[in-house]
């Protein structure tokens, strides 16, 4: 049974240890998608208001070091607007300074503790360096919140060692996570529709197979989709290909057909001359990539008009759906029709429709669609696809009794 904050008892006067996933994109220090910060604040207003002393930490990108620009005071910054209350930012994650900072807190205050992975023991192999670093973040503090649902699926010193260390227990996103996922795997209202797209299909080839099972049709574009029309025979061009996937993923086209689940797969594409946001393109038929205008090297950006449609259709018709990776390079207007398509199919749903983190969240956000259209989008793309694997995700697995 998953450990919960309705199990934490009275929390007044502790120092409770929240650790969130507060690692948003930054561009010249200015936070550009807010999304995951937003997402912590139910769970810090919670232990605020119950009078805990709440010590907020998180990673913020892949440091190698000490690097200026993946520092988390900007998101200091941005966390004090959200929640109108000051937050303490605490320029070391562990130390002297840190400790004076954090045992100086009053209840209902809030300190937010630099970047824990500029500690290269926060992401170290070596378990007894983990441990270490989470033995200094363990003496800050009373108890440990784990709500980062993002980081739930990494063996990290401040997600699994440190909650080894002091009483733990799961926050609410973490719980509004499980819910989702859990009723994605066990009770699913029918059609059942999972849209998938992103570049590599070798990162969504074992959440398909553990998923054909259970959902009426797979909607396939984004990068990934070439692999499959290579594997149903097609030239793709120069668009992404991972060659050495291809009889793997044609063997999960057959297995789909076995178990009569619905593939639905691009009718036309969207194809340009070269990868870049004003490239001359133009739509083709998806077994005719080749045979273009544009060149010897055309590629394919996104899916075309007609297979929007489609893919729209299957998903505004559907009971449950659930979408990871976007259809096209939506950064580049030209190329963010199919995307668009299906975020607003999404928003017609009439039943769960949930947008499945990393790239398809900050999609719907960078499109300008109202979050509270989706019934839920998740925080954490990898940890999310892991779970719909049927994998055992070490952050929480920690949490259970």
């Amino acid at each position: 049974m998953l450990r919960t904050l309705d199990h934490a008892g009275d929390l007044r006067a502790k120092a409770v240890i929240l650790r969130c996933d507060l690692n948003v994109p930054l561009s010249n220090s200015e936070i550009t998608d807010d999304g995951r910060i937003r997402a912590s604040l139910a769970t810090i207003n919670r232990l605020t208001a119950a009078g805990a002393r709440v010590i907020v930490a998180s990673h913020l990108g892949r440091p190698k070091a000490q690097e200026t620009e993946l520092s988390l005071a900007p998101v200091a910054k941005r966390l004090q607007e959200l929640l109108g209350q000051d937050v303490t930012f605490s320029p070391a994650s562990t130390g002297g300074q840190a400790k004076a900072l954090t045992s100086s807190l009053r209840d209902g205050e809030i300190a937010l503790l630099e970047n824990l992975r500029f500690n290269a023991a926060e992401t170290s192999s070596d378990p007894q360096q983990r441990a270490e670093f989470a033995r200094e973040l363990a003496a800050m503090a009373d108890i440990m919140i784990s709500d980062g649902f993002g980081v739930v699926h990494r063996k990290q010193a401040s997600v699994y060692e440190l909650a080894e260390l002091i009483p733990s227990y799961a926050g609410l996103l973490i719980e509004a996570e499980l819910k989702v996922l859990n009723q994605l795997t066990t009770t699913p209202s029918r059609p059942y529709t999972v849209v998938l797209g992103g570049s590599k299909v070798s990162d969504k080839l074992a959440v398909i197979g553990h998923l054909l099972p259970k959902v009426d049709r797979v909607a396939i574009g984004g990068g990934m989709v070439f692999t499959v029309l290579k594997a149903m025979g097609h030239n793709v061009g120069k668009s992404l290909l991972e060659e050495d996937q291809v009889e793997t993923t044609g063997a999960l086209l057959k297995r789909a057909a076995d178990l009569g689940v619905q593939i639905i797969l691009p009718t036309d594409i969207e194809i340009a001359a070269s990868f870049s946001a004003d490239a001359s393109h133009k739509t083709v038929q998806a077994d005719a990539i080749e045979d273009s205008e544009l060149g010897a090297d055309v590629l394919g950006l996104d899916i075309g008009p007609d297979s929007a449609k489609i893919f729209a259709e299957a998903v505004s018709s559907s009971k449950t759906v659930f979408w990871n990776g976007p259809m096209g390079v939506f950064e580049f207007p030209n190329f963010a029709h199919g995307t668009k398509a299906v975020a607003e199919a999404l928003t017609n749903v009439n039943g769960l429709s949930v947008v499945g983190g990393g790239d398809s969240a900050a999609a719907v956000r960078a499109l300008g669609f109202d979050e509270a259209s989706f019934a839920h989008i998740s925080t954490g793309g990898g940890a999310s696809l892991e779970y719909l694997e049927g994998k055992s995700l070490p952050g929480l697995e920690v949490l259970n009794d």
